[in-house]
Formats: structure tokens, C-alpha cells, sequence
């Protein structure tokens, strides 16, 4: 008997494809900032990308399907008051996006579905706590409206964004920088790396580490880490030679990596993306030219080489495309955004079959844009895995939906009730609290006309969409 020396593996044959050059972003200004965030981000709607801007800091936002050079004009959105570090679209709600920024602040914002005639200034809310720059964001993958950041204080904090409120604030768990952090699939569990080369497994509602491994790579350089969907850990990172690693870690017993795989000698952080359907990580490295993929299995090596997207220009940054923005008809499992000094590229992953028809295999159902949990359900302790959809039929992303913040009022601002008795000096403090309940009712009712006035305005530019739209 003959004995089978090729791996079997549907992905085995995946290839990596640049976009037409007519299919790529033009002129685009992309941020020279020096932190190691992908400066992208990208979902079935828009592609958003850090830009320079003078006197604060922007990012700009365009529809997928406007393709070609920018208008150095096209309007920005911009609010903070420092550069913009690190963007996330909110994973239901394809018109929402989150930044934070060197200037302590996270704002969020509602992207219009049309071309706004000028930049986008006012966010539909702005969070502060942090007291040093944020340099990370990440939604929650199953929550409604739950938004986590780190910065550089140390400290994590998970807000609900509907209400603005901090849900949890994790703040002496990492004595040095904060590099990475990552969700698990269902939004239970969270892992961080740092920079005193820890990499810690954390349960954000009981505050506290579960597991930890110190120096799962040996070199000084920036680590990072991502949960794989059985619950294990990917980590990047460089060992003692300055050759880039990828390990593959089981949480349970930390001591040993179950893989490890040696890549080159270089400085460039790697970006891990990975596609929890097909369980294949995307390494790209900035200031690479290139994006390494390996397909992650249950058997022995456990993590399989399978090719190199090799080109002439390094990266700045990557964006990353949720599986329902794909195209299932040309069989394509991943789409990566490249940017360049002056552009952003698409890279497509193929896999390369002859039947035109859906393939199942390739096309597990994903997650889709519904949550599974609101904001409360999730810190009262719930967990729920998130809403799957198919992709058979492809996906149409919903038309624009607004995102809604109440502010809750920590005072009861009205005066108390009962018969109306006649001043006299002993009602100065009754007064005093009076006064000072008006003032809060005042600012609470200001805030909901500001709101209105904001409601206002995206119902007339709906309004101006459909008129358009008959003529």
C-alpha cells in the first residue's frame, strides 16, 4: 500500500490576488503615526482608514464601492484633538464606527449611508475615563453596544455605549503598556498581551486572570494574541534572535506551546487576522510585503504552512473584511485591505474550485449583524454565541439603522412633591436642593434636544435621499 504523503485540506491550494488597479483607493494620506494598530477597518458598507490631518486627528470613511482616486477634498471625520490611533466598526450596526485617540478620548460616530457635503465633527457620543492615550478598541462580539479600550494608564474599560456609561474598569491587572487584547467567540473571556511580556487570559466580569504564561516568546518586541474558535490561543511575537514566531497555545496547559512555527528574522509586528470559519490566521507584518497564512487543525502539527502573498510594496496597516462582506460566488474566503503610502489595496484569498455553484463547505453559516445579548443581559453575568446567518444567497447589509444614546440621570432632578409651604429661613438648604436639581433638569432636557436636533437632521437627509432617489 501506497502511503499518503499530502496533507488533505480544502485550503491547501488558497491564493492571494491584488485588486485591479481600477478596484484600488487612490490618494489617500494615510497616518504616519508610529503605533501598531492596522489604521484600517472594513465592513460590507465602508472602508475606513487614519489618515494626516492637520490640528487633530481624522480618519476617513468612504463607501466599498467607490473605488479610484479620492478628492483630496472628500470630507473626513474629525473630532479629536490629537491623532487617531486606533478605529473599529461596531460588528451590529455596519453605520457605526468607534476611535480613540492620543487625546484620552473615544468617540463614537454615525456614518450616513450617502456622501456627507462636508466633515463629520459631532459624534453621537464621546467617552472619557482613560487618562492617557487609548491605542486600542474592540467591540464585544455578541453584546449590544459594548465597546472595550485600552490605554496607555494600564487600564481596560468596557463601556455600554448606548447609555455611555463604564460597565467595568480593569485597572491593575497589567503593570506596563497594554499591546494587545482580544475576545474570545462568545465575548466571555478576553486575552492581553503587555509590556512586561505576559500573556494573560482575563475574566472581565469577575476581574480577574484565569491563566497566564510569562515570555511565550523570548524577544523584547511587541507580542500579540487571538483566540482561535475551540478556545485556544494564536500568539505573535519574536524570539530571542529576533526571529518571528507563531505559537498555538492551550489555556489549560500554558507550560508548553502545542505548536510553534519560526518564520524570519525581522522588526516588523505582526498583524494577526483570524478567520474563525476556516480557521486560517493571516500574519502581516508592517513594513512587510507580504502575508503569510497557515491553516490551524486538530491534528499534529496543529498549525500548517500554506503559502505567501508576496508584492512590491510594504504595508502600513490592514484591513480585515467580516466573512458576510465576501464574494461567494467567486469563491473567495478572505479580503484583505492593504495600504500603501498614498493608497489602500484589495487583496483577495481564493480558493480555487470549477463549480459556480454555492460551495458549503467554504461557507459555514457566520456571524451576522444581530446581537445576541444586550449590554445588561451580558454583565449580569449571560453568555449567548453570536447569531449565525448564511451566506447561501449572499448577504445584503441592512439599510442604515441609528444608534440611540440615553444618558441615564444619576439625580431624580424634580422637586419634591407635596403642599406648598411659605418660605422661611430654615428652607435655605430645602432651596439650595432645589436650585441645584433645576440645574441638573435643565442640562438632562438640553441633552435630549440636542439629541432630537440630531434625529432631526439624519431624518431630513433621508428625506433628501429619497427625493433624489424619484427624480
Amino acid at each position: 500500500m501506497s502511503r499518503r504523503v499530502v496533507r488533505q485540506s480544502k485550503f491547501r491550494h488558497v491564493f492571494g490576488q491584488a485588486a485591479k488597479a481600477d478596484q484600488a483607493y487612490e490618494d489617500i494620506r494615510v497616518s504616519k503615526v508610529t503605533w501598531d494598530s492596522s489604521f484600517c477597518a472594513v465592513n460590507p458598507k465602508f472602508l475606513a482608514i487614519i489618515v494626516e490631518a492637520g490640528g487633530g486627528g481624522a480618519f476617513i470613511v468612504l463607501p466599498l464601492a467607490k473605488t479610484g482616486r479620492v478628492d483630496k477634498n472628500y470630507p473626513l471625520v474629525t473630532g479629536h484633538t490629537a491623532p487617531v490611533l486606533d478605529i473599529d466598526w461596531c460588528p451590529h450596526n455596519d453605520n457605526v464606527i468607534a476611535s480613540a485617540s492620543d487625546d484620552t478620548t473615544i468617540m463614537v460616530w454615525q456614518i450616513p449611508d450617502y456622501t456627507p457635503m462636508r466633515n463629520i465633527t459631532e459624534p453621537i457620543i464621546t467617552l472619557e475615563g482613560h487618562s492617557k492615550r487609548v491605542g486600542i478598541l474592540s467591540w464585544h462580539p455578541t453584546a449590544r453596544n459594548v465597546l472595550l479600550s485600552a490605554g496607555g494608564d494600564n487600564v481596560i474599560i468596557i463601556w455600554n455605549v448606548g447609555t455611555g456609561e463604564v460597565l467595568l474598569s480593569l485597572d491593575d491587572m497589567h503593570p506596563d503598556i497594554i499591546h494587545s487584547v482580544c475576545w474570545n467567540n462568545n465575548g466571555s473571556l478576553l486575552a492581553t498581551t503587555c509590556k512586561d511580556k505576559t500573556l494573560r487570559i482575563v475574566d472581565p466580569r469577575k476581574g480577574q486572570v484565569v491563566a497566564e504564561r510569562a515570555r511565550p516568546h523570548e524577544g523584547a518586541r511587541p507580542l500579540r494574541a487571538v483566540f482561535t474558535a475551540d478556545g485556544k490561543l494564536l500568539s505573535t511575537g519574536f524570539s530571542r534572535m529576533s526571529e518571528r514566531q507563531l505559537a498555538l497555545w492551550d489555556p489549560n496547559n500554558f507550560e508548553e506551546p502545542v505548536a510553534l512555527q519560526e518564520m524570519d528574522t525581522s522588526n516588523g509586528v505582526l498583524l494577526p487576522f483570524y478567520d474563525p470559519d476556516s480557521s486560517i490566521i493571516y500574519l502581516c507584518g508592517k513594513g512587510d510585503s507580504s502575508i503569510r497564512y497557515f491553516e490551524i487543525t486538530d491534528e499534529a502539527p496543529f498549525v500548517h504552512y500554506l503559502n505567501t502573498f508576496s508584492s512590491k510594496e510594504p504595508q502600513r496597516g490592514m484591513g480585515f473584511m467580516p466573512k458576510r462582506g465576501l464574494d461567494v460566488s467567486k469563491c473567495e474566503i478572505a479580503r484583505l485591505y492593504k495600504l500603501h503610502e498614498r493608497k489602500c489595496e484589495p487583496i483577495i484569498m481564493i480558493v480555487p474550485r470549477k463549480s459556480d455553484l454555492f460551495q458549503d463547505d467554504l461557507y459555514p453559516d457566520t456571524p451576522g449583524p444581530e446581537p445576541a445579548l444586550e449590554a445588561d443581559e451580558w454583565l449580569s453575568g449571560q453568555d449567548a454565541e453570536p447569531v449565525l446567518i448564511s451566506l447561501r444567497d449572499g448577504y445584503v447589509p441592512p439599510k442604515h439603522r441609528e444608534l440611540r444614546v440615553t444618558k441615564r440621570n444619576i439625580l431624580d432632578a424634580r422637586p419634591p412633591s407635596g403642599p406648598h409651604r411659605s418660605q422661611s429661613a430654615s428652607d435655605a438648604p430645602l432651596q439650595q436642593h432645589t436650585l441645584e436639581a433645576l440645574l441638573e433638569e435643565i442640562k438632562a432636557l438640553r441633552e435630549q434636544v440636542q439629541a432630537q436636533e440630531q434625529r432631526i437632521t439624519a431624518l431630513e437627509n433621508m428625506l433628501c435621499e429619497l427625493v433624489d432617489g424619484t427624480d
